[in-house]
């Protein structure tokens, strides 16, 4: 598993990200309002999914190797009164953070995704987790009219993560051949290569370094082509479908983003 960040760095950025959502649901006006990057959802159904997830991914964890995840069993229903809730959120994260504490990085664990690029490990849980906390607290924040960007440590842990787990895939990618690079402000740039083969990612070689460190060669004439350039936050946001593709600087055929967005391999 690539990672930039340490299993007990983690840990701490999930009770951060955890601590800031629960900020956000503390000082909305109702937790019947809207929230506007998950329409479907209020406030409370944005709460309610945060504390449930949380503790059937610390039953996961806690299962170990497994072919099916687990549910958190006996777990009290999530509380309509405010402060209840944020007890009740508070003690949702403990769980897990307690469960990946006691598994430590290493240990198998049912996951979801496929294991090309990120192991099923309670450590790759515990990157994934964070990621998601950090996606809702976004939410919860925006829903509140007070969004804050990602802290830079999580945006960009959260661009390698989100294509090395959600993205990358043996399914065939049912277009011509692509190409997307993501270069983030901060000085880190990715490779998401699509064809035939599937879906794979990389790290491209940073500024003034040897590019024989690049995996793969450039993209040829027949490859479609896609750069996109903003800030590390604004690249996890993209990919979270959370800002719109014109908040990036584009180079090339965007309509490989579209593909890309569009794309389930499952199908």
């Amino acid at each position: 598993m690539t990672t930039t960040l340490e299993f007990p760095v983690l840990l701490r950025l999930i009770d951060e990200r955890s601590t800031a959502f629960r900020a956000a649901v503390a000082s909305a006006p109702s937790l019947d309002v809207q929230v506007p990057t998950c329409p479907e959802w209020t406030l409370f159904d944005l709460a309610q999914h945060i504390g449930e997830g949380r503790r059937d991914w610390a039953a996961t964890v806690a299962a170990g190797p497994a072919s099916a995840k687990s549910v958190a069993e006996g777990a009290p229903a999530a509380p309509r009164e405010r402060e209840a809730l944020l007890a009740w959120l508070a003690e949702s994260t403990e769980q897990l953070l307690d469960a990946l504490r006691e598994a430590g990085p290493d240990r198998g664990c049912w996951a979801w995704w496929e294991t090309l690029q990120s192991p099923h490990t309670s450590g790759a849980v515990a990157r994934h987790q964070l990621q998601q906390l950090a996606v809702h607290t976004y939410d919860a924040q925006i829903t509140v009219g007070a969004p804050q960007p990602l802290p830079v440590e999580v945006a960009l842990d959260g661009v390698d993560e989100f294509l090395s787990t959600c993205v990358t895939t043996t399914s065939a990618w049912p277009h011509e051949p692509a190409v997307i690079d993501f270069h983030a402000s901060e000085g880190r740039s990715w490779r998401l290569s699509l064809s035939a083969d599937g879906a794979r990612s990389a790290r491209l070689p940073d500024p003034g370094t040897d590019p024989a460190g690049a995996a793969g060669q450039d993209p040829d004439a027949t490859t479609a082509f896609l750069s996109a350039r903003g800030t590390a936050g604004e690249l996890v946001f993209i990919l979270y479908d959370r800002i719109p593709i014109e908040s990036l600087k584009l180079d090339g055929d965007r309509r490989i983003f579209e593909q890309l967005s569009s794309w389930d391999p499952s199908e």
